[in-house]
């Protein structure tokens, strides 16, 4: 037997542990993964000495071609593919008018759905989607059948902006997406407390960046989630909290999640690697929301990512130029950082370099884990027979983050002149080179909607 590919001499990173072991890979899938010797001939061998061969990371939190993103599927998936993603979940947004809407008329969400997928077909990448609700129109609850079917078996709601649904709406939401074994995905800040919090620091004129976290403190967060929580439990709907900052919501999520088969929750790259202090260095270009926070929650997302109560890493990725975030007034500037070229090394050099965790741990939060908790089948392992989405990955490689290096549209990046070690080599996407040293190699049109089956969140299963 031949295999179109064997990756030779590298380390390999499971879940659970690290073996020197060949992986070979036939059709588009995993064929073999064994010594040497066992291995058989490939049309292409990659040596992968002194690397790190894993599974290609899957950002289930990602903003590509659609509301307020500014980056099209091919120029987000670019970044994707050079910074070792091999899988995303964008988001489709149910249309709204409004001032904060950038449509003219209401949409249906199964209307965004096939509008997404549309977009999608110039992807580098797989690729799947959330469906978002944005209104209270109860006809919505006769499309999720159809949306489901769709293979998009996550909704996503929120509770601020014009676009947040009061509890009650809400805890309908979470009765018929758990009638349908689906997933609820959260983002949760007391609009009252946050808009009333804004209204007092425009009054009194505190319009430094710095000041920004103040108007999302991170009680909003908790109290809001603990709210949506509380109502998905009594609707037996699998609730995933996203973007998680600070300790307090993230207490939350641990007090409610018994053994991971009901609550789970990420938090985000930035959140373990920057502090409130980055709005003092970068201004407005720092800004996202929920906000950064302080050194004391860098430390609890890691506690909580080692204990479980969080156990996915993400990237919220949303690309903006300069001039959509340096503004006079903090108040002004568009919500949302880029990240998806740059988050395994920056993970990477925080989680295990700096703070000593396994890499079995970082395969987990960035691989495996989003794959399971969002039925993406397939994905994020290396077991024979899955696809062959493969990163291999220099850990000794040194290198200082640049936005002048961004495939993304975003011009700045909030690591710009940060030295990592650690560095993405090769990015494969079933099977075919998309990403080479730091080149994008890939296709547009490559990638492939991923039906996403209902996700088995049974205990032992991530």
């Amino acid at each position: 037997m031949a295999a179109d590919l064997v990756i030779s001499d590298g380390t390999i990173v499971t879940p659970e542990r690290l073996l020197k072991a060949d992986l070979a890979v036939d059709d588009g899938k995993i064929a073999a993964v064994g010594e040497r010797e066992s291995m058989p001939d490939a049309e292409v061998v990659v040596d992968a000495s002194g690397q790190l061969v894993m599974p290609g990371v899957v950002d289930p939190h990602v903003h590509i071609d659609g509301y307020l993103s500014n980056d099209s599927y091919e120029t987000g998936t670019s970044a994707a593919a050079l910074g070792g993603v091999t899988s995303c979940v964008n988001f489709a947004w149910e249309a709204w008018v409004g001032d904060l809407s950038v449509w003219d008329e209401e949409g249906t969400l199964l209307e965004a759905v096939e509008r997404q997928k549309r977009k999608g077909e110039d992807s580098l990448i797989d690729f799947g989607l959330h469906g978002v609700i944005t209104r209270e129109d109860p006809a919505v609850f006769d499309e999720l059948d159809a949306v489901v079917d769709e293979g998009v078996t996550s909704i996503k709601m929120f509770t601020a902006y014009e676009i947040g649904l009061s509890n009650g709406f809400m805890n309908h939401v979470f009765e018929e997406v758990a009638d349908r074994n689906a997933v609820a995905v959260l983002h949760t800040e007391d609009a009252s407390v946050c808009d009333q919090l804004t209204e007092r620091l425009k009054a009194a004129g505190e319009s430094h960046p710095r000041e920004y976290p103040r108007a999302r403190p991170d009680y909003a967060e908790a109290m809001a989630a603990e709210d949506a929580v509380r109502m998905a439990q009594e609707a037996g709907v699998k609730y995933y909290g996203i973007h998680t900052t600070c300790a307090k919501a993230a207490d939350v999520l641990d007090d409610f999640r018994t053994d991971g088969s009901e609550v789970r929750g990420e938090t985000c790259t930035h959140y373990t690697a920057l502090d409130e202090s980055a709005y003092e260095a970068q201004g407005t270009l720092a800004i996202q929301a929920p906000p950064l926070r302080t050194p004391a929650d860098r430390d609890a997302m890691f506690a909580h990512l080692h204990d479980g109560a969080l156990s996915v890493v993400s990237t919220d990725h949303v690309a903006f130029r300069r001039a959509d975030k340096e503004v006079e007034h903090w108040w002004d500037s568009s919500f949302g950082v880029n990240g998806l070229q740059t988050s395994l090394p920056v993970f990477h050099d925080e989680a295990v370099n700096e703070r000593g965790f396994s890499y079995p741990f970082l395969v987990r939060v960035m691989c495996t884990n989003p794959a399971q908790t969002f039925g993406l089948h397939g994905k994020g392992t290396l077991e024979p027979g899955t696809d062959a989405d493969i990163v291999v990955f220099d850990p000794d490689e040194e290198y200082t983050i640049t936005a002048a290096d961004n495939a993304s549209v975003a011009d700045y990046s909030v690591y710009e002149g940060r030295e990592v070690t650690g560095r993405v080599k090769k990015t494969f996407l079933r099977g075919e080179l998309i990403a080479d040293d730091g080149d994008v190699v890939g296709e547009p049109g490559y990638g492939e909607y991923v039906h996403r089956e209902r996700p088995d969140w049974s205990p032992n299963r991530r």
